[in-house]
């Protein structure tokens, strides 16, 4: 199902914006002009990405400054450790997350 969670430009490149998708918190990025969603979460101690600073294509948790790359979701250092991403379309100005 698509929701609506945002218009363009609401996020101005290099920032980001937490939105509520059925009762989860996404935080979603434009880097660049190219918008991006992930959990809000960071996966070490539940830190609040949407607060953390963005580097290019790179948030880092205010909390413990673990980093991780938007578009893949990949922790730099440990690969494995991913956030969950959600799928972003930009239609009409309109921006729209698929969860």
């Amino acid at each position: 199902m698509k929701h609506l969670v945002a218009y363009a430009d609401e996020i101005r490149p290099g920032e980001c914006k937490v939105v509520s998708v059925d009762g989860r918190f996404v935080a979603l990025f434009n880097i660049d002009g190219a918008f991006y969603a992930t959990s809000n979460a960071c996966p070490h101690k539940g830190g609040p990405l949407g607060d953390g600073q963005l580097f290019g294509n790179l948030v880092k948790c205010p909390w413990h400054e673990w980093k991780f790359n938007v578009a893949t979701g990949e922790c730099v250092g440990a690969p494995e450790v991913k956030l969950e991403r959600y799928q972003v379309d930009v239609k009409n100005e309109q921006v729209w997350l698929s969860a």
